[in-house]
């Protein structure tokens, strides 16, 4: 449904042509996703400023749809890692407003100054660099000894590899795929994850 709310939030601003083969975008962002279509169609550089104007209607069309719904376990998640003092950021290719939507409606913990989103780096490798910077800064401190990226998504393996990061796969919609091209730890949920941890 969200992938449908984007396609309209972008046709609202007049863009008419989109393609939404969006697994085969170069960047799997909202703001890439703009960008590109709204250069194939206006023909003219793109401003800065639409990315607002596509954040507000992006957040009228997710009114059309039922609040999204929690993949099991990642409340409980987050607040085993701040029960017990670990630290974390998010890092996701949605831009602010709906991202933290998103994490409202699913009654999930979230501080702003945590969130790294496509607002500021259409690549994955950006805004998740962003978010190593911004738990550097919310933790107050200069270095992690270790940093694990956690997604379910191809997209989410090969941005932690050309990082050089740990990563764990969740879910098995991918896990196969995950594993093929590298993934070497994957859980079926959350909570095989979690329990891994202590």
């Amino acid at each position: 449904m969200y992938l449908i709310s984007v396609t309209k939030a972008m046709m609202s601003l007049g863009i008419e042509d989109i393609d939404t083969d969006y697994n085969n975008y170069k960047h799997h962002t909202d703001s890439y996703a703009l960008r590109y279509n709204y250069e194939r169609n206006i023909k003219e550089s793109f401003s800065e400023n639409l990315l607002k104007d596509f954040e507000n209607n992006l957040m009228e069309q997710m009114q059309e749809f039922d609040p999204v719904k929690e993949i099991h376990g990642a409340k409980s998640l987050i607040q085993f890692f701040r029960d017990n003092s670990i630290p974390f950021c998010f890092a996701t290719g949605a831009l602010p407003k709906p991202a933290m939507l998103k994490l409202q409606q699913c009654d999930i913990w979230y501080d702003e100054l945590l969130l790294a989103t496509s607002m500021t780096h259409e690549s994955r490798e950006g805004f998740v660099m962003d978010a190593i910077e911004r738990a550097k800064t919310f933790y107050n401190t200069s270095a992690f000894t270790n940093i694990v990226s956690v997604g379910d998504g191809l997209w989410d393996l090969k941005t932690a590899q050309n990082l050089s990061l740990d990563f764990v796969g969740i879910g098995d919609k991918n896990k196969e795929k995950l594993i093929k091209h590298g993934a070497t730890k994957c859980y079926s949920d959350i909570e095989g994850f979690r329990k891994t941890l202590f």
